[in-house]
């Protein structure tokens, strides 16, 4: 079909306008990456925008070879792997078991897992809590509080309840427990929720570093995002160092290679890319799966 002026122009303006937008989202990411392979000295005197100016693998060198770093990484992906297959499972059966119609209390239990979503005991209760049920400073504390996702749970329930009722029947017909009709026919069919709210999970699970701040003291089970933000506050002091003493501070730091902001710029890198790289096969699944609950019959 032939395009008349006005479509032309307002596909035009329609290219520039999301090319700029993919722009202003990307550009901070390849910049972060450009910087993580100049040299920290030379990245201090500013103008680093497309191109490393001075290319080094140093500060890849100093994020591999710090043993911290490293452990960080293996809790990081320990932490991903378990949270996302514990939350997925226990959140799809509670939402299979709020799609029965017999479930005494249903409703109740319905508005109580909204309620939820809107009202908080707030971090000193939640902060006791943990306490209490004594999960400080272990691994599990950064999986268990989460286990259960309201906002997923719904998405499970409005899923299972699109799958025909008449294949659950006819499992119970031939002898299959709930338990069978769940893992063996609603979980198999549900490929697109699934993955989709797996990789909703697994990039909470992944980038989250507040908690393990606030319920971990031991260095050794903190993942590497929480010791990202701790080389980021670093920086930030070093900054308003070098602002009291200027001159000393930037003699100091031209002597390193390696400076604290290239070297928090390669580990948010190594933090970034692992994450990113999931994306490209469960694509599929997320378009479909995103658009779950979107129509209502």
């Amino acid at each position: 079909m032939k395009l008349s002026h006005g479509d032309r122009l307002f596909l035009g303006i329609n290219y520039v306008v999301l090319s700029l937008l993919a722009f202003v989202a990307f550009y901070p990411f390849w910049n972060a990456a450009v910087i993580s392979f100049n040299s920290g000295s030379d990245t201090m005197l500013g103008g680093i925008t497309f191109w490393p100016r001075e290319f080094t693998l140093s500060n890849y060198e100093v994020v591999f070879k710090d043993k911290r770093l490293i452990d960080g990484f293996v809790i990081s992906v320990l932490r991903t792997v378990a949270g996302t297959a514990l939350s997925i499972a226990a959140t799809a059966i509670f939402a299979y078991s709020m799609t029965k119609r017999e479930l005494m209390g249903r409703k109740l239990y319905m508005v109580m897992c909204i309620i939820t979503m809107y009202f908080s005991g707030g971090l000193i209760p939640s902060y006791l809590l943990i306490r209490e049920l004594g999960l400080m400073n272990s691994f599990w504390v950064m999986v268990i509080p989460g286990l259960i996702s309201v906002w997923n749970m719904i998405i499970f329930r409005t899923f299972f309840k699109s799958i025909p009722q008449g294949l659950e029947e006819s499992a119970h017909i031939d002898g299959a427990s709930n338990w069978g009709v769940l893992f063996r026919i609603v979980l198999p069919l549900s490929g697109p929720v699934i993955a989709t709210l797996s990789l909703f999970t697994a990039v909470y699970h992944w980038n989250d570093w507040f908690a393990p701040s606030i319920y971990i003291s031991n260095v050794d089970l903190l993942p590497i995002q929480t010791k990202l933000q701790q080389i980021l506050n670093s920086n930030i002091m070093l900054e308003q160092m070098q602002n009291m003493d200027s001159a000393a501070q930037g003699r100091l730091n031209k002597m390193n290679a390696v400076t604290t902001k290239s070297l928090s710029m390669a580990t948010m890198m190594v933090a970034t890319v692992p994450i990113l790289c999931v994306y490209p096969f469960v694509q599929k699944y997320f378009v479909k799966g995103v658009m779950i609950g979107s129509l209502k019959e």
